[in-house]
């Protein structure tokens, strides 16, 4: 039974490739990374999130429009594959205080931009959640042409096509120590991917988690806008 529906636009994923060692400490430990020719991966995604609403019900007053900037790697749990975030930036209190009740996820709050103009995008946030430490970011890109298809066993498919995601509970500081796990179940059609080159990128995001900051230039896929449906958290 589907809880949420969602419309995801102005995205672009941001990857690179990580020794899977500096990685798995920060997954609780029934997790296992899920690697792509022995590499794990590292990502930031900004990206505008509207239209929210439970399915059934009309929008949420404050609560159907939001900026969210993640910081995420790759791992997988009795053969499936999902998304594991360290955190997720996003610019509506309110918001950030439902999904961490309600989706046990660590969503902290920022002030956040995000605005297009023509094919150029750019994207701020500054991290001002309690007692978390601070982060900072800001990025401008270009978009470019629009990719093929993503093809299962490719990396492109790897990165981008994921339709679950694994948390442990809100707290960043007790997650890797908690067996209690969830699994969120996403349904959308399959991402419509586009060339993007970077203009800017200042970001200590992946500092700020105790990671080093990543070597050399991002892989970059940016997306069209597709409607998303939360359909299950189950624990697990």
């Amino acid at each position: 039974m589907p809880l949420m529906r969602q419309r995801w636009s102005q995205l672009l994923f941001a990857h690179w490739p990580v020794e899977p060692d500096l990685l798995r400490p920060y997954l609780p430990a029934r997790l296992e990374l899920d690697l792509f020719d022995g590499q794990a991966w590292l990502g930031v995604v900004p990206f505008t999130m509207s239209h929210i609403r439970p399915l059934g019900l009309p929008a949420v007053p404050g609560l159907h429009h939001l900026h969210e900037l993640n910081v995420r790697t790759y791992a997988r749990l009795d053969g499936v594959p999902g998304v594991w975030f360290l955190s997720l930036d996003a610019s509506l209190a309110l918001g950030v205080w439902a999904a961490r009740t309600f989706f046990h996820l660590p969503y902290l709050h920022a002030r956040m931009s995000l605005t297009q103009t023509g094919p150029t995008l750019r994207a701020t946030a500054e991290r001002t959640h309690r007692d978390i430490a601070p982060a900072t970011f800001a990025a401008t890109w270009t978009l470019g042409e629009a990719l093929p298809a993503s093809r299962p066993g490719t990396l492109q498919y790897f990165l981008t096509e994921r339709y679950y995601l694994y948390t442990a509970g809100p707290d960043l500081k007790e997650e890797v120590h908690n067996n209690n796990l969830w699994r969120g179940k996403l349904y959308h059609e399959p991402w419509m991917l586009r060339e993007a080159s970077l203009c800017e990128w200042e970001s200590n995001l992946v500092e700020s988690h105790g990671l080093p900051t990543p070597s050399g230039e991002p892989l970059l896929h940016a997306a069209d806008p597709l409607d998303v449906w939360v359909q299950e958290f189950k624990r697990v």
